[in-house]
């Protein structure tokens, strides 16, 4: 049975900083490429940053760019988002996304998994002003 995970999310002032983290059991880790989606209510999720199987290579959106960090560590099934210099405008519900397929790049956009249970069920990031 496959279980993703979350935790790290709180309530931060403006400039702080969080870590987040995602564990993922019931599958082979190494090989999946993963990844970290944000969601507001009322908007569509978006992906914040990917990482391939392999850590060789990380895709983040422009405007987490230079403040967020997306690591994995295959030995303990787990998956990071350092955030930094956090902003009210990162305030959001986060997921971690694992891919229900094999040796996934982050080279092109992906939307996350279409397999419910590769997903976590969210951490609650607020960044206040």
């Amino acid at each position: 049975q496959v279980q993703v995970v979350e935790s790290g999310g709180a309530l931060v002032l403006a400039g702080g900083s969080l870590r987040l983290s995602c564990t993922a059991s019931g599958l082979t880790f190494s090989s999946r490429r993963l990844g970290w989606f944000r969601q507001v209510p009322g908007k569509e999720r978006e992906g914040v940053s990917c990482i391939s199987w392999n850590g060789g290579g990380t895709w983040s959106r422009d405007s987490v760019q230079g403040r967020f960090t997306i690591s994995r560590d295959n030995a303990k099934n787990q998956l990071y988002l350092q955030m930094n210099s956090l902003k009210p405008e990162d305030t959001a519900m986060y997921y971690c996304a694992v891919d229900s397929g094999f040796y996934g790049s982050c080279a092109g956009s992906w939307r996350g998994p279409k397999i419910p249970d590769y997903w976590g069920q969210g951490t609650q990031v607020t960044v206040s002003s």
